[in-house]
């Protein structure tokens, strides 16, 4: 018994210390489990750290990079005015051969117009399938007929390109024949210009030395362009006022360091006298740099000598006003000046003594020097480029002009540069509209007119812009455009600025720009004229001279007898019954609105003074009815192929206009109407609105009780 019970306990015993191992083992793996977690927790932790050390780090070289590059792009702004007068003498001398245009136009380029439509060839026309004679007789007919039905599809679709392509050519041709013809005019002027700068024209020479100056490319873009020049034909000498840059051109700031600490930037300011000492520097360099471009662009010995005074726009210390303060002048003759070598000078050194002129001494508080001789004195007065008062659009000079015209765009938050003035292609003013949705590449051209633009140089703009790849283009004139003008840029991704528009547009950006005339064109040529209210009379319309009208003739398809009708209207609304022009009422009562006999092919035709509608009238709208008496029964399913020719006083055509075609069931239609825009240019707008109920139904609709 006690053997058995000795083997019993000592299982059990085993088991107990079983049990007890397995457990130890469990505890043992839960141990290092845990330290081997914590192990994992503190080598993430490290790595953590390590990031984000090394993040700092990154960020702080980040920002110390960046306070590098502003320090080196202030030293680079430093250099460049220091170096302003040497990196001036190394441009190019304004020459009058920069005002030609070379004679010569784009390449006649009909693209696919230019290759033959291939004609189907017979051994490709196998006749396919049949076992019997029968069978393989009829797909040979078969095959034949397809041959002969292509032959003659490829043959008249050969027939249309060779119409199209002598068309094409025919327009290419009279655009190259114009557009040489305006070339040799603006040539021709220019050579009249050369001539009167030789002959010392002092309103010639002052215009050419003004454009040398402003189309300096030596001249920094941020550096201010206003002059005020005369010209004494006696001493040959030009007397200028140029505009110096402000005390604000030479940075504030000398360095910039990065305090990791406070984490920002700090700039160590430049010394007062360090950045009093650049900016007589500059002054100086800007006095020669303007006599370097004045003198070398006198390739005709114009000039004898020059006295220029430089100043500065901004708040006289003696006033309190803003004044021009002038703060250096010379006076130096072309010999003296030549004698100079400018890159190896001292600006202020060279000026003040070389050439006795004056600078002065405390530039930055705006200490003023007197000037030996101002452009007023000079007899038969001065001119002003760039000035505060409000210049003359009609009268600016054409690169000054478009100049603007980039300087609008600009304003508005486009990126603009103007051409040159040779193989623009057509192109005065190249933008780029950064909006991601509706902007893109803009092509402008710029027409400084006074009479009406012709639609011709609508057409012309659509076809650079095709021709360039561009997303729409713009064209902005001092004057007006016509209602074809108009009707051919609608759908189009044009948009056509007139010259009132223009000057609204200048004024909302902060430019300046006036209409000396105060309209927009004379009317006479290419379009419609702008109204012109008689003198003391802004209620009433001025009576319609025989001279001053245009004709608007009608013509279309079709048997169908019509009557062609005017309304006068404000709005919706015509202004009485007296403003219907039908077969009863052929004339308004101030006769501006008439009927004639057509001519020329026309079927119908009005006769319209725009210039004498009532000043309360905003269009004039053509409607087309069934005359009931010719034909009792007949609706407009047959009136197409309508059209209006648009003449002037003396029948030369101007423009055509499309209107829309009449419809089964409708009596009476809506052409069309001329709308007058908030410039005062009229517009044409197609119509296409029809009615059954015949022309009562229709000028029921403006206002006019029938009952």
């Amino acid at each position: 018994m006690s053997r058995r019970s000795s083997g019993l306990i000592s299982a059990w015993a085993e088991a107990q210390r079983q049990q007890q191992r397995q457990r130890e083992a469990q505890q043992r793996a839960r141990v290092r489990q845990i330290r081997d977690e914590e192990r994992q927790q503190r080598l993430r932790q490290r790595d953590m750290a390590r990031m984000h050390r090394e993040q700092q780090a990154a960020y702080k070289q980040r920002r110390d990079a960046d306070a590098r590059t502003r320090t080196a792009e202030l030293e680079e702004r430093v250099a460049a005015l220091t170096g302003l007068l040497a990196a001036g003498c190394r441009a190019p001398a304004f020459r009058s051969a920069s005002f030609r245009r070379p004679e010569e136009v784009a390449p006649f380029a009909p693209g696919p117009l230019a290759h033959p439509v291939p004609m189907p060839v017979l051994d490709n026309y196998q006749a396919q399938g049949g076992w019997t004679a029968g069978r393989r007789a009829q797909a040979q007919q078969e095959a034949q007929a397809r041959y002969q039905r292509d032959w003659q599809a490829a043959q008249a679709a050969e027939t249309q390109r060779q119409r199209q392509l002598a068309a094409y050519r025919q327009q290419y041709d009279e655009w190259a024949r114009t557009t040489i013809a305006e070339i040799r005019q603006h040539n021709a002027g220019i050579t009249e210009m050369v001539s009167a700068l030789r002959g010392g024209d002092r309103d010639t020479v002052v215009e050419y030395f003004s454009a040398a100056l402003y189309a300096s490319s030596a001249w920094p873009e941020e550096f201010p362009r206003r002059v005020t020049a005369g010209f004494d034909p006696g001493p040959r000498q030009l007397v200028l006022n140029w505009e110096l840059p402000g005390f604000d051109v030479v940075p504030e700031a000398k360095s910039v360091r990065y305090v990791a600490s406070a984490d920002e930037e700090r700039e160590s300011p430049r010394p007062v006298t360090q950045r009093r000492a650049l900016y007589r520097d500059v002054l100086a360099q800007s006095m020669l740099l303007a006599l370097r471009d004045l003198f070398a662009a006198d390739e005709f010995g114009v000039l004898e000598s020059v006295a220029l005074n430089g100043f500065v726009d901004d708040i006289d210390p003696a006033t309190g006003r803003r004044a021009e303060i002038v703060l250096s002048t010379v006076m130096v003759s072309r010999g003296d000046f030549r004698a100079l070598r400018l890159e190896q000078v001292s600006a202020v050194d060279c000026l003040v003594d070389g050439l006795r002129g004056q600078l002065s001494a405390r530039p930055d508080q705006r200490t003023v020097v007197r000037p030996g001789r101002l452009p007023g004195d000079v007899a038969g007065g001065a001119v002003s480029h760039g000035a505060d008062a409000e210049p003359d659009l009609l009268e600016m000079d054409p690169i000054e002009f478009e100049g603007l015209v980039a300087e609008l765009f600009r304003a508005r938050g486009m990126q603009a540069v103007t051409t040159q003035r040779s193989n623009d292609g057509g192109v005065d003013v190249e933008a780029i509209d950064p909006d991601p949705i509706s902007g893109g590449k803009i092509i402008v051209q710029v027409k400084r007119y006074r009479n009406t633009v012709p639609p011709s140089a609508v057409r012309d703009l659509f076809g650079t812009v095709q021709g360039a790849g561009a997303n729409k283009g713009v064209l902005v004139t001092t004057s007006g455009f016509g209602p074809g003008s108009y009707t051919f840029a609608n759908g189009k991704p044009l948009t056509l600025v007139s010259g009132t528009e223009l000057v609204d547009l200048l004024g909302r950006c902060g430019l300046r720009g006036r209409l000396s005339d105060g309209r927009t064109g004379d009317g006479r040529t290419g379009g419609v004229p702008a109204p012109r209210p008689a003198p003391g009379a802004a209620s009433s319309a001025r009576p319609a001279s025989s001279d001053d009208h245009n004709v608007l003739g009608m013509s279309w398809s079709g048997g169908v007898a019509l009557d062609v009708c005017a309304l006068v209207c404000r709005g919706g609304r015509v202004l009485s019954d007296e403003h219907f022009v039908f077969y009863n009422n052929p004339r308004t009562p101030d006769g501006s609105v008439r009927t004639i006999s057509g001519s020329g092919g026309d079927k119908a035709a009005i006769r319209v003074a725009f210039d004498a509608l009532p000043p309360s009238a905003d269009r004039l709208v053509l409607v087309a009815a069934v005359d009931p008496e010719v034909n009792p029964h007949a609706d407009l399913s047959g009136f197409s192929d309508a059209g209006i020719r648009l003449r002037d006083a003396s029948g030369a055509e101007l423009d055509r206009l499309d209107v829309s075609d009449g419809r089964p069931g409708e009596t009476a239609l809506v052409l069309g109407s001329f709308r007058r825009r908030s410039s005062g240019n009229w517009e044409f707008v197609i119509g296409g609105k029809g009615y059954a109920g015949g022309l009562e139904a229709l000028v029921q609709e403006y206002g006019i009780d029938v009952a």
